[in-house]
């Protein structure tokens, strides 16, 4: 194994977590969040030699991560599909999640870039310059992208909550 491919692996396996973490806040399902790593660092190896050595590379693999989310929203018509029927679910979740997943499904319905810019900003905290940077806008755009996404997802949450909802789609 050369060295650089060396230092590949390491940066990969130490950034592994927080990459699987990110792509699961974004994806809502550890299935598809695997998915979106294993492009993201598929992609980096492909560009490694070239920015190994750059100071930026945790927010440039964000980035990657982020962009192949937004990018696959907007060609998700014609992705390819391994099933005819969606697998069974491994049962039902433990007690005491329901808010959660309330939560999860009603962020799936908030639109790609307002999703991404919810995510990046509450769930892994991250500055406004820094989510603008990796979703390549303004800071103005993402401070509306998160007002636009904060009421769509209070909405959905207020409809889905009221005594009158029987069920979450």
């Amino acid at each position: 194994m050369k060295k650089s491919d060396a230092d590949y692996v390491a940066y990969v396996q130490g950034r592994l977590p927080a990459l699987r973490r990110l792509a699961y806040h974004l994806a809502g399902d550890s299935h598809h969040a695997d998915d979106l790593v294993q492009e993201t660092i598929a992609k980096l190896y492909a560009v490694w030699g070239r920015i190994s050595g750059s100071d930026g590379l945790d927010a440039y693999t964000r980035t990657m991560l982020v962009r192949a989310f937004l990018d696959e929203k907007r060609r998700g018509w014609w992705r390819v599909r391994l099933f005819d029927a969606v697998p069974e679910s491994a049962g039902q979740p433990p007690p005491g999640v329901e808010e959660r997943l309330l939560l999860v499904a009603a962020l799936k319905r908030v639109p790609p870039k307002q999703q991404a810019t919810l995510v990046l900003r509450f769930l892994h905290d991250l500055p406004i310059a820094e989510v603008a940077t990796i979703l390549g806008c303004s800071e103005g755009t993402v401070k509306s992208q998160t007002t636009h996404g904060l009421a769509t997802l209070r909405r959905l949450l207020t409809k889905w909550s009221s005594p009158s909802a029987t069920a979450v789609r």
